[in-house]
């Protein structure tokens, strides 16, 4: 009998999913949908997961509770910040909650949510949505493999016809 196959660097892993905050509500989950697939030591998913769900196998089911610093990180009170609302483009749907992608000083992606809206200014922030928040993970191993050499390259797993294009 082959040896059960273990989570470790290199590895394909699709876990069956749910993340709580501590306020109890569900923020994200795989149910009803194709398990999570992450390429396990590249860091696709937060660090204090990555590392909880080191050396488990398929079958196992584990629940993990990340702190922000393992997660998300903390809040960043400079990541809030005023923008004049003209460095939008006019079709720009402008409303709370909207979310864009800008570019920092050094022409950087920089993903920001839209707080707050106030005559031409527009205050956005540019924190992870669950940044400072504690993470609860619960996680079934779903399935284990080795990761192909392109998907080594690429940095990513490859599911179905094995091509994703970014």
């Amino acid at each position: 009998m082959m040896p059960a196959m273990i989570i470790s660097d290199n590895k394909v892993v699709l876990i069956d999913y749910t993340l709580r905050i501590d306020s109890g509500e569900v923020v994200d989950s795989s149910e009803g949908q194709e398990p999570l697939a992450y390429l396990h030591g590249v860091g696709q998913i937060v660090p204090g997961l990555e590392r909880a769900l080191s050396g488990l196998t398929v079958g196992d089911v584990k629940d993990v509770v990340v702190e922000p610093a393992d997660g998300y990180g903390d809040r960043d009170p400079d990541g809030v910040f005023g923008i004049p609302k003209t460095a939008f483009p006019d079709t720009a749907q402008l409303e709370v909650g909207a979310s864009f992608v800008g570019e920092d000083e050094e022409g950087n992606s920089l993903p920001v949510r839209v707080v707050a809206l106030d005559g031409d200014s527009v205050t956005v922030d540019a924190n992870h949505p669950l940044a400072g928040e504690r993470l609860s993970f619960h996680v079934t191993i779903k399935e284990i493999r080795d990761a192909t050499a392109e998907e080594l390259e690429h940095g990513h797993p490859h599911e179905g016809d094995g091509h994703h294009h970014h």
